[in-house]
């Protein structure tokens, strides 16, 4: 073993670069091998091929007829759903939310830490330092050490930033820091002390840990352009809509993934890197001294047992930090393309509209359904090749937004989007297309879901103003929804003059939109 494979010294170096043109010569051959099949049709073989395009496109226009299956009506649904409620009861010094669901011998526990008013730099900054933060190591141990002790001790802990509009007014946004984990109850301290040295003491100098963390992030969200194009699409139509909607373009959209590679290609100079770590170390310590609270999540008998813990370890932040903010974002051109490595397309376009809120909010909600289930599904997949479209109400950024995904057609995406407001508005719907979406709406709020996670919702849904009393109100406007505001709240929200849209393509797909700002990512 030793000879033929550990002290061998024959190596094969293979450098494989990809081809900037494989796409357009896989379109050439596609079209040369058509036109060869076309060249060998009989005329009887065309107007065999044309009347089955034809008998195609006719059952595409038909209805299905929907008494074929069992229905559900609108009678059926329960008047309330179940909202899980918490106590509020400190832990030591540390106030804590306590929520008593069964878990099955598990405890979930998560410290919850108000974000302070952040420089530029900061914020963007601050998903990079989430991804990193429970990846190094903490407490004196390397990151193989902390790795090693998490995986014996917990089922994973991980960290997150989380920002909402408010729930009257999209503008005035809300920011918190999320440390969260989970164990065995018998591994709650374990669970508990980590979770405090990872924030206290976690280990920036590991600079080698940090740029292979990096490119690793980077590789990621490369990889995942074509599986989530459309999000990336959405948010790119969505950004100079709302603070929060220019956030989220920031850091999980497109301008995120620019700024992530040119960090990337900079942390290869040993300076930067330290940099990078420096700033890391900053922001944890800001961070550190923010307000807190905590989560717990557990089955009712063990929690005196958890305060206890929680007590010896945890203590609150020094300081009262400026309130976080978010700036009014910079107006994006109406119209942006962006070139990726992709052979289909990924269309999106958002209009402003109100707060979740606001009273024309449930029925913008129950549109995005309607528009779906009546129009585009069929014109966009069904007709147009998409894998998928459809249109929705986005409560955080206030706005209504169209979509495609993984999209043959780009022009022709955006006329039905268009085309699909003129439908609603002409168009004499009967009365089950309402019913339809407005049961399509409930279900995805009365969706159940674990015992953790329904508490865990609850507590971040008070905690960001959709308090328990705002989400019913919210669900018997819902169930209230009439055509007639359907058709309202479309002809005063989506208009043409209010919209901003955005695409994703490749460089050959997009070289004729002109009117358009065209970028690379």
């Amino acid at each position: 073993v030793r000879q033929l494979l550990l002290d061998n010294p024959h190596r094969v170096r293979l450098t494989m670069t990809p081809d900037p043109e494989l796409s357009g010569k896989q379109a050439a051959s596609e079209r040369q091998r058509l036109a060869a099949l076309r060249a060998a049709l009989a005329d009887a073989d065309k107007n065999h091929i044309a009347l089955q395009a034809q008998a195609l496109a006719e059952r595409q226009r038909q209805q299905d007829d929907p008494e074929l299956l069992p229905r559900v009506e609108l009678d059926d649904v329960p008047a309330d759903f179940r909202i899980p409620e918490g106590a509020a009861r400190p832990a030591g010094a540390l106030p804590a939310h306590w929520y008593a669901q069964g878990t099955n011998g598990m405890v979930y526990l998560q410290a919850v830490l108000d974000l302070p008013a952040l420089q530029e730099d900061e914020l963007d900054l601050l998903p990079l330092f989430c991804a990193c933060l429970t990846e190094v190591g903490s407490a004196g141990r390397d990151y193989r050490t902390t790795q090693a002790l998490q995986a014996a001790a917990t089922g994973g802990i991980d960290a997150r930033a989380t920002v909402r509009g408010g729930v009257d007014d999209v503008t005035q946004a809300k920011g918190v820091l999320v440390l969260a984990g989970k164990a065995l109850a018998r591994n709650q301290t374990l669970l508990s002390d980590l979770l405090w040295e990872t924030l206290t003491d976690a280990r920036f100098d590991e600079l080698p840990r940090l740029r292979e963390l990096v490119a690793q992030i980077r590789a990621q969200r490369e990889e995942g352009i074509t599986d989530h194009g459309h999000m990336l699409a959405l948010a790119a139509a969505s950004a100079g809509l709302s603070p929060v909607a220019a956030l989220s373009h920031r850091w999980d959209g497109l301008q995120g993934l620019k700024n992530l590679k040119a960090l990337d290609d900079a942390l290869d100079d040993a300076g930067a890197l330290g940099d990078f770590a420096a700033r890391l170390e900053r922001l944890r310590e800001r961070l550190c001294d923010a307000p807190r609270q905590l989560l717990v999540v557990s089955e009712v008998e063990r929690q005196e047992t958890i305060a206890e813990a929680l007590a010896a370890r945890w203590q609150d932040g020094r300081t009262v930090p400026q309130p976080f903010a978010l700036a009014l974002p910079d107006a994006p051109p109406v119209r942006q393309a962006f070139r990726v490595n992709t052979q289909i397309n990924f269309c999106a376009k958002a209009y402003p509209t109100v707060a979740p809120g606001h009273p024309d909010a449930p029925a913008l909600q129950v549109l995005g359904d309607f528009l779906r289930n009546g129009y585009l599904h069929r014109a966009i997949r069904e007709q147009g090749g998409a894998y998928g479209g459809g249109a929705g109400y986005h409560p955080d950024s206030g706005s209504f937004r169209f979509y495609s995904y993984r999209d043959p057609r780009l022009l022709e995406t955006f006329a039905d989007f268009d085309r699909a407001l003129g439908w609603l508005q002409e168009t004499d719907h009967p009365a089950r297309t309402l019913e339809e979406a407005i049961l399509g709406v409930i279900a995805a709020i009365d969706k159940p879901g674990s015992p953790a996670g329904e508490a865990v919702s609850a507590f971040f849904g008070t905690l960001f103003g959709r308090t328990p009393q705002q989400r019913r109100a919210f669900r018997r406007q819902v169930l209230a929804v009439t055509l007639d505001d359907l058709k309202r709240v479309a002809a005063t929200y989506l208009q043409p003059t209010r919209a901003a849209s955005a695409v994703l393509g490749n460089a050959r797909t997009l070289v004729d939109l002109t009117d358009w700002a065209v970028a690379t990512v």
